[in-house]
């Protein structure tokens, strides 16, 4: 350590910073005098103490009875109407702003909490309210406004009327404060709802009118903005008379304040206008709007763009073509506003943006991708690709994060919109994949599986066709996005996205699954150090090995999860094992997982960390509910010695209570049996479903295999045929009858395969129709399958089939008008599958017979 004289001075001015900084604290404690004044008597009770602290104690007590006075309400409410209500009113004549503050939530609280009737609180609690309405504090007047906004919905009308409504005429003079003929305004827009038209045209709208011409450019503003409320209130007819000259008139006052109230008041009640008042009212003022919009009045352009789509698709009725084409123009001009340098008033003088113009440009072009699916109903779905393509390619690739973070979260109702033509913004959901804002991308995903449904389906009107089209560069780019989140500090958004992911079985073929992403979850749940993230990518990891079709992939993957995971050098490899098999319990059947994971989660009873056999405690209950007896006797068996072993040797303490509560649960439980029992029925219907899908998926790898193999044999029996026909052209007659014979094995061979046809067919689209990504998680798809019968065709499996998928060749039918779920056993699909089996072979042996039979004419014609 260097004790030189630079280094001891250093050392002593760091000295003297901490002295500074301790100095406040100091001053901050409290000294025995202020403490013996802060002490109050502990056998008082609390109303007594309430009173005590409102007369005698300091400000910091006072706040803390008037904060504490719901809870004294709900305890004692006659007491403290009678005591502490009074004397609440006399300190907040003079208390400060913290406590106006603090009484002001308490008694809103105390009217949300229903403590007393309505009479009772308007008696008690009105008056209090009506008198610190005016504090000359803005903050505190608008504090208490809230709470009078609040219990006006309560009160009765006479009461409304007498004590709110008559003084409101004096309180709205121009005579009166600014702040009193602000809280007027506010008033009188809430109280429009309360009364009849006749008693709001004699009583409330003078009032209404006089502030609507005050001199004041805020009463103006605030009395427009409640002409909205006021308009509901009288009607149709008096608001064509009387509420729309007034707005009228404010659109042109002098105040860009009241203009912009004025605006966007016009275009809340444009529905209350009819057809007349729109064309030869509204819409000029619109137009005038837009045109000062960007040569005088730029304060209303962020505004304008915001409410642009719902005037646009407002006024759509009485458009004429020039006028939709200027508005569509107007709006695409605002959609890259600020993108290029814009000429000034000036236009020999190019102005410079400022900071501010730049925000408000950027406020703008955000407001256009917010209007963009409104938009798009403006100019019809149909005409996207020609009218606003490029105004959406333009968005898509702003250059300011929040412009293209809208255009993400409402990327979904565009794709709803566009419906058969979908693909035409494929390339844009790539972009907007790959984008250099995490945030982007997290919008992205809250309705990217539905996204990606509409991409791969087309919508209602298109096939398949646009499903080869987007696949290239679509797995690009979810790989991308998924390494974006796995590289950044944004776990949630990496968690989000691994959760989302799950939909991919319906997306891309399990063959593309396999290869891209289902090793890239087995890293993640290696490599990754969070554990909500690791857990995410194991439950997408499980839904990928639910809908692989090749029995080998599947049997790879589950060696890796036991050799890797189950088996680790790593205690929290193996931890992760037991989340997984969790999991798999939940998505696959239960002879699925005890003919895979039961014996490897055994294995970790001996496991030499304490953790590791404490979380496998706590999942020993639903390792033993996926038990059959008799079937599963055997593993019964294995389960009951380790439980046995675990507790004769488990020296850990922690471990072993666990083991001794986990114990008494599993004496507790019954073991589902083979045949149905009514308390597990709905369990054993869902299991039963799993485990037909799962027959189906090795059903239908066994067909493809076959039909390769037939493919195969088919295209040598023609080569043999083409051979013989050239070589034995000469000889006619005997050629014919080969050729013939050939022929006809040849069709024989065919008609073979055509009762495999449905099958292959189905097979195909098994893996990418698994998963419906409009639910969130496979319990969801899982509940809606188990509540619905599904049938299917496909010979060989049996006619009652269960397949929760969405494809065309598994559609949904009801069984029964009643809605019961027909189910068939399970020894009809194995007794059908033998039966196909034992049919194919047939025809198999049919074919080789005669094969056989032309290979003796062949012989024959040689030895003559």
């Amino acid at each position: 350590m260097d004790f030189s004289q630079n280094n001891l001075f250093g050392y002593i001015e760091d000295l003297q910073e901490l002295t500074i900084i301790e100095r406040p604290v100091r001053r901050s404690l409290k000294t025995p005098e202020e403490i013996e004044r802060l002490t109050v008597d502990e056998e008082l009770n609390d109303i007594e103490r309430a009173v005590y602290l409102l007369s005698s104690g300091q400000d910091i007590q006072g706040t803390s009875v008037v904060a504490n006075l719901p809870v004294l309400m709900r305890q004692n409410p006659a007491e403290t109407l009678r005591r502490v209500l009074p004397k609440i009113r006399e300190v907040l004549h003079v208390a400060g702003v913290e406590m106006q503050l603090t009484a002001a939530v308490s008694f809103l609280t105390i009217l949300q909490e229903e403590s007393v009737s309505i009479h009772t609180y308007s008696h008690s609690f009105l008056h209090i309210i009506l008198q610190n309405l005016e504090h000359r504090d803005a903050g505190v007047s608008n504090a208490w406004l809230e709470t009078l906004l609040a219990v006006i919905e309560v009160l009765p009308k006479e009461t409304i009327r007498h004590e709110i409504l008559n003084p409101l005429v004096s309180k709205a003079q121009l005579s009166q404060t600014l702040q009193s003929r602000l809280v007027s305004c506010k008033i009188l827009g809430k109280l429009a709802n309360k009364f009849e038209a006749h008693i709001i045209k004699r009583e409330i709208l003078p009032l209404v009118k006089s502030l609507c011409q005050d001199v004041e450019y805020e009463v103006r503003s605030c009395m427009c903005r409640q002409l909205e409320h006021i308009a509901q209130g009288i009607g149709t007819e008096l608001t064509k008379n009387v509420v729309l000259p007034e707005l009228v008139e404010l659109a042109r006052d002098e105040g860009s304040s009241v203009r912009l109230a004025a605006f966007e008041t016009l275009v809340n009640l444009l529905e209350m206008f009819d057809a007349d008042d729109r064309s030869q009212t509204v819409l000029p003022l619109v137009k005038s709007f837009c045109e000062k919009s960007f040569k005088v009045d730029e304060s209303i352009l962020v505004s304008l763009s915001f409410h642009l789509g719902k005037l646009c698709n407002g006024l759509y009725g009485i458009f004429t073509p020039e006028q939709h084409l200027r508005f569509l123009e107007f709006y695409k001009k605002l959609c890259t506003l600020g993108l290029q340098q814009e000429n000034g008033h000036n236009d020999n003088q190019i102005q410079l943006q400022t900071l501010e113009q730049e925000k408000k440009y950027i406020s703008v072009r955000k407001n256009c991708a917010y209007n963009f699916p409104a938009m798009i109903v403006f100019v019809d779905p149909k005409n996207f690709h020609l009218e606003l393509y490029s105004t959406f390619f333009c968005l898509c690739h702003d250059p300011e994060v929040p412009v293209r973070y809208t255009m993400a979260i409402g990327l979904y109702e565009v794709a709803k919109l566009l419906d058969s033509d979908v693909y035409v913004i494929h390339k844009e959901l790539v972009t907007l994949l790959q984008d250099d804002s995490l945030e982007v991308l997290d919008a992205l995903l809250s309705h990217l599986p539905e996204i990606l449904e509409f991409m791969t389906t087309g919508g209602e009107n298109s096939g398949s066709e646009s499903k080869f089209l987007t696949i290239p560069d679509l797995i690009p780019a979810l790989t991308t996005a998924e390494q974006r989140a796995a590289t950044s500090l944004k776990w949630r958004t990496h968690e989000k996205l691994l959760q989302k992911y799950a939909c991919l079985p319906h997306i891309i073929s399990s063959d593309q699954i396999y290869y891209r992403f289902l090793h890239r979850m087995l890293t993640i749940i290696m490599t990754n150090n969070v554990l909500p993230v690791q857990k995410a990518a194991a439950r997408t990891l499980c839904v990928y090995l639910r809908y692989n079709r090749k029995q080998e992939q599947r049997h790879e993957v589950i060696q890796k999860l036991i050799e890797q995971l189950g088996q680790g050098k790593s205690y929290w490899n193996r931890l992760r094992f037991l989340d997984t098999c969790e999991f798999i319990m939940e998505l696959f059947s239960k002879s699925f997982f005890c003919k895979y994971f039961f014996l490897p989660v055994l294995e970790l009873t001996h496991d030499p960390v304490a953790n590791v056999r404490m979380k496998l405690c706590y999942l020993l209950p639903k390792v033993k509910s996926t038990l059959k007896v008799p079937t599963d006797k055997h593993l019964l068996q294995q389960l009951e010695l380790c439980i046995r072993k675990l507790l004769c040797q488990e020296k850990d303490k922690d471990v072993l209570t666990i083991v001794k509560r986990t114990v008494l649960e599993l004496d507790r439980m019954e073991i589902s049996v083979d045949a149905f029992q009514k308390r597990f029925y709905e369990n054993d219907l869902l299991d039963q479903e799993k485990e037909r899908e799962e027959q189906l998926l090795l059903e239908m790898e066994q067909l493809e295999k076959e039909k390769q193999q037939n493919e195969g044999r088919s295209t040598s029996i023609s080569d043999k045929i083409f051979e013989k026909k050239r070589r034995d052209s000469k000889t006619s007659t005997l050629s014919k009858s080969i050729s013939l014979s050939v022929s006809g094995s040849s069709s024989s061979a065919s008609t073979s395969k055509e009762g495999k046809k449905s099958k292959l067919v189905r097979s195909q689209s098994f893996s990418t129709q698994a998963l419906h990504p409009k639910y969130g998680n496979i319990d969801k798809c899982s509940n809606k399958s188990s509540a619905t019968g599904y049938t299917s065709s496909i010979p060989g499996v049996g006619k009652a089939s269960m397949l929760p998928f969405s494809d065309d060749s598994f559609r949904t039918r009801s069984s029964n008008t009643s809605g019961n779920v027909v189910f068939s056993s399970s020894a009809t699909v194995a007794t059908a599958s033998r039966s196909t089996t034992n049919s194919i072979d047939q025809k198999n042996n049919g074919t080789k017979d005669s094969q056989s039979r032309k290979m003796s004419l062949k012989n024959r014609k040689s030895n003559s």
